[in-house]
């Protein structure tokens, strides 16, 4: 069994840390040093859901002039707010390595392992989507993105499996509690879909046809640990009522593989070449766009239906909401809501889904304006990263 109860390394006794933390919590300052010691996997949920915007600026059906520049700097800027928190989390595992070992083994914190790998597949989206789709195109940067697509591919199946297992053998709690951030492991899988969707349509059609078939068996995947943990989502609130109010809205979550789903589908499809079995078989490339939009309409409104509950939940409780990492949870997945309905829109060449999706661009700004002044506040008044207010608290 792997050893959960090792001293953390430092200059200092653990008696001498402890009563130096005590007596800064008195004074209403804590350093640094201490404060990343609860730098936990959470705030991964900001990059997932900042380069999921970048995204969805570039994506949204009404554009004016500048947006595209305004899509670019969000994500650079996703880019290096990325580097910055791996560098303060490989800092935690260096100045506390057994609580950082700890956050693989606690339920609480190692949910959130999964929005480490989503903010690397929103990356590689985004660098399709301003490098290649509505970018320059570089010969270079598309080998460079199909490269990066397998490597994503790989690790996002391995982490599926592993961070599951994981738990399941070692957990410090049993049993297991529920939350929402159980989906964000099989979303790490999912995505690998999403970002196939994207890539297809650029790359040389023998790659094409490898990157759609990959896509749609890693979608089917995703899908299908999401539906299981949606049937618990739904039988939990049904039997438990809703979370905390802080932590509702995580409640968004489940949208997002609904919708991410739909934009695998209509997207893969969108992208397939006249190549090996499509060229064989010349009927079934306008087949599975018609089935692909057809099933995308069919699983939208179930999309729409957890996303009218957890709004529900989160309008009757906005005053009480203190905030935490999970206020992050309000984009990322409505991203693949707005994404899902600005494809469906273009599919039927529908204006009035067209101006709804641009509406819930908009709405997906504002959404991620509150958090991050949220966030900046919380971290100044120690609201988080701080003992007894992050996802590793209890340990």
């Amino acid at each position: 069994m792997l050893q959960t109860d090792v001293e953390d390394t430092s200059s200092s006794s653990p008696k001498q840390e402890v009563e130096q933390q005590e007596q800064g919590n008195q004074n209403g300052r804590v350093g640094i040093r201490q404060r990343l010691k609860h730098f936990t996997f959470a705030w991964f949920l900001s990059t997932m859901s900042t380069g999921g915007l970048a995204i969805a600026l570039a994506e949204t059906p009404h554009q004016f002039n500048g947006l595209y520049y305004i899509g670019l700097a969000l994500f650079f800027f996703n880019i290096v707010l990325f580097l910055t928190l791996c560098t303060c989390m490989l800092t935690r595992g260096i100045l506390y390595p057994a609580h950082f070992k700890r956050s693989f083994l606690h339920p609480q914190e190692s949910f959130f392992v999964g929005s480490f790998w989503l903010s690397i597949s929103v990356i590689i989206g985004g660098i399709q989507t301003y490098g290649i789709t509505y970018g320059p195109g570089y010969r270079w940067l598309i080998d460079a993105v199909y490269v990066l697509y397998w490597i994503y591919a790989a690790c996002s199946l391995l982490n599926s499996v592993g961070q599951y297992w994981v738990l399941m053998q070692w957990s410090v709690v049993r049993p297991i509690p529920y939350l929402t951030s159980i989906f964000l492991a099989g979303y790490s899988a999912m995505l690998t879909g999403t970002i196939a969707s994207l890539i297809a349509g650029t790359q040389p059609p023998d790659r094409a046809v490898l990157v759609i078939v990959s896509g749609c068996a890693y979608q089917g995947f995703g899908w299908c640990i999401s539906l299981v943990s949606i049937v618990v989502f739904i039988r939990n609130l049904i039997g438990n009522g809703p979370p905390p109010p802080q932590l509702r809205p995580g409640m968004f979550i489940p949208v997002g593989a609904c919708a991410y789903t739909v934009v695998a589908l209509i997207g893969q499809a969108n992208a397939i070449p006249e190549y090996g079995y499509f060229a064989k078989h010349p009927s079934a490339a306008e087949t599975l766009r018609v089935v692909a939009l057809f099933v995308g309409i069919f699983v939208w409104l179930f999309a729409f239906w957890i996303f009218s509950i957890a709004f529900l939940c989160n309008i009757t409780v906005v005053g009480k909401m203190t905030f935490s990492l999970t206020w992050w949870a309000l984009i990322f997945p409505n991203v693949g809501f707005m994404l899902s309905t600005e494809m469906i829109g273009k599919e039927l060449e529908s204006k009035g889904i067209l101006w709804v999706a641009s509406v819930m661009t908009v709405l997906l700004v504002m959404m991620w304006l509150v958090s991050v002044v949220g966030c900046a506040r919380a971290v100044w008044t120690g609201g988080i990263v701080r003992e007894g207010r992050d996802e590793d608290k209890g340990r």
